[in-house]
């Protein structure tokens, strides 16, 4: 029996919601939830924020700094901590922000209710993070850095315990290990825990793991043995599969292995567990696979975290639409979602190494996922692996994003050479100027207030666009019709009634958040013609030049893949127009599929003749986006 020693516990409320799907509750539903969390008794802690929680209200068409202050109000009241995920040099979005914007981000939060923010960076790349401490303490907020816990040869138990002394030399108050995939291995996790106590006997630990592969309660033991301080546990309906160990098994198998853990109100339980459940019956469940609720070991070999298995398996499936599209077109059988599924994590396994072994996490895992579904469905497609690399990949690659654990491989390197492209080992944050002054001349322009504590000038500079679409009553309204779309889906008969007349549907084309939805809209009583569904954007990756077709004096430039396309990127670039020239190599436009943007480059010097697709279309690969001559 181990001598007793108190372990608590912090509910990733949050997390539970993203790992499982894609939304978390709008603010009146986290409002109702908030006061039987607080009466469950059992939590030190509570995760409010961070990560992609503010773009979600801001999607919902919520002001994201009322949500944060109303859901973290209770906590705070009943001197339970709050804390945030931070994403160090990219602080809350999947892009680096300038130094400015990240300094204020920690005084807007603190106001807010935050106590803690557990800050990461996606490469374990220190230089990310210790500023992050530095602008965090300065704000009063408690420092919680975080190791990104992989299992490969370069991540080590040294390896680990080294950047956990770094930080906290850096200043750092805390140290969490964040297993986001749930593969690391349980001794190691126990040992590294133990090297940090024993030279930092003072710096408490967290230990945050996701279900999935199935090592995560063991994991837990381990570490609580080698003296961690706080386990993260989610709790029904949304624990365990891709979210997180519940708090019931982990309080009753600590209990029986000596530790002080605290009671848990049942009753209080069965009501979050009612709430939650009716959150998703009232519409986040339309956003939850069915497969993100099952656990599987076959998640130990790639390392996918838990936190995007959501959007996973709607990429899966949208992907898996085009490559049977060609499949069929060309006399090819067909590959079922788990056909695809395995090439997937096969591919992982095979790209991982050669670029550098990134930790699997926000935005890498995206990254790593993007760049192995673009070359498992362009060599279906009988195309070359790597004949598309995004340039935010690229930048990773490169070394834009921070320094990479592992060695790029030569094949990677002799490519970027004949790209033109060149390895960058500077500080990541000097490529991104500050930004705050440009921000508030945009709002003075727009008769927009920058709030208490400067919350809303921080959250238009970090998130521009999604604030705009807030601000315009577009994200509220794209969103709902979605809702509406998918309910309607949900409810509708498997066929048609007898005598119903087949008419042709008018269709709409929904933006939401960024991706592109077509809804069909037939008189009630008729029934809908069979047409193949239309693709939510599909792979990431670096288009290369177009090739065209000629008609006439014109050339035809089609999508080399499917997704939306765009003329611009961010306001920084200047769309093409017809009768604009251009030279070979410049950018057209851009085809965004899984939220990367992939350049489409041209083939020759030329001009615009016509631009077909409209900016923000859904294309498919092979439609024409425009005519040169």
């Amino acid at each position: 029996m181990i001598m007793s020693r108190e372990i608590k516990f912090s509910l990733v409320y949050r997390d539970m919601w993203q790992s499982a799907g894609k939304y978390v509750p709008r603010v009146d539903q986290l409002e109702r939830v908030a006061p039987e969390i607080v009466k469950m008794g059992c939590f030190a802690r509570v995760e409010t924020n961070g990560g992609g929680f503010e773009q979600v209200n801001l999607l919902f068409g919520e002001n994201p700094n009322a949500a944060v202050r109303k859901w973290t109000k209770p906590f705070n009241d009943a001197g339970i901590q709050t804390h945030m995920l931070d994403r160090g040099l990219n602080a809350l979005r999947m892009s680096p922000v300038p130094a400015d914007v990240r300094k204020l981000m920690y005084k807007v939060k603190k106001a807010q209710g935050t106590d803690i923010v557990r800050t990461f960076d996606g490469l374990n790349d220190t230089r990310n993070i210790i500023p992050s401490i530095r602008y965090a303490k300065d704000a009063g907020m408690i420092s919680q850095a975080a190791l990104s816990i992989t299992f490969s040869p370069i991540h080590t138990v040294d390896y680990y315990t080294r950047m956990a002394y770094e930080l906290i030399e850096a200043g750092a108050d805390e140290i969490c290990l964040k297993d986001m995939a749930g593969i690391g291995r349980p001794t190691d996790l126990g040992t590294i825990t133990a090297n940090i106590k024993e030279k930092y006997p003072d710096i408490p630990v967290t230990y945050h793991s996701h279900a999935g592969p199935g090592f995560s309660v063991a994991s837990v033991l381990e570490v609580c043995k080698a003296g961690c301080d706080y386990i993260d546990v989610g709790m029904e309906p949304l624990s365990w599969g891709t979210g997180h160990h519940d708090v019931i098994t982990i309080q009753s198998m600590l209990r029986q292995a000596g530790f002080t853990v605290p009671e848990i109100n049942m009753d209080a339980y069965m009501k979050v567990r009612a709430l939650t459940q009716e959150f998703m019956d009232d519409f986040l469940g339309l956003y939850i696979s069915p497969k993100n609720r099952l656990m599987s070991s076959l998640l130990i070999g790639p390392g996918l975290p838990g936190g995007m298995m959501g959007s996973l398996m709607a990429d899966l499936e949208t992907n898996l639409e085009g490559v049977n599209r060609y499949m069929e077109k060309n006399g090819k059988p067909k590959l079922t979602q788990d056909d695809l599924l395995i090439k997937l994590f096969d591919e992982v396994a095979y790209v991982w190494p050669k670029v550098g072994y990134p930790p699997l996490v926000t935005p890498f895992s995206q990254y790593v996922k993007n760049l192995a579904l673009m070359n498992v469905t362009q060599m279906l497609k009988g195309k070359e692996r790597w004949s598309m690399i995004a340039d935010d990949i690229w930048d990773m690659i490169l070394g834009k994003s921070g320094r990479l654990p592992g060695e790029v491989d030569d094949e990677i390197k002799a490519l970027a050479k004949e790209q033109g492209r060149e390895f960058y080992t500077g500080d990541p944050q000097e490529g991104f100027p500050d930004a705050l002054d440009k921000y508030r001349g945009l709002m003075k322009e727009k008769g927009w207030e920058h709030g208490p504590d400067d919350e809303e000038l921080f959250e238009y500079a970090m998130h521009p666009a999604q604030y705009e679409a807030y601000k315009s009553g577009k994200a509220k309204a794209d969103f709902e019709e979605d809702i509406a779309r998918r309910k309607a889906k949900e409810t509708a008969p498997a066929a048609a009634p007898a005598g119903a007349v087949a008419v042709t549907p008018q269709t709409l084309t929904v933006d939401v958040n960024g991706e592109q939805f077509r809804v069909s809209i037939v008189p009630e009583g008729s029934s809908l013609p069979a047409v193949a569904p239309a693709a939510v954007p599909a792979a990431t990756a670096q288009a290369a030049p177009a090739a065209p077709t000629a008609t006439g004096d014109t050339e035809e430039l089609p999508s080399p893949l499917e997704g939306k396309f765009f003329l611009t990127k961010d306001s920084s670039e200047s769309p093409l127009k017809p009768g604009d020239s251009f030279k070979k190599g410049d950018r057209l436009g851009y085809v965004e599929a899984m939220k990367t943007y992939n350049a489409i480059l041209a083939h020759r010097d030329g001009v615009v003749a016509e631009i077909v697709a409209a900016n923000g279309d859904t294309v498919f690969e092979d439609d024409v986006l425009m005519k040169i001559r």
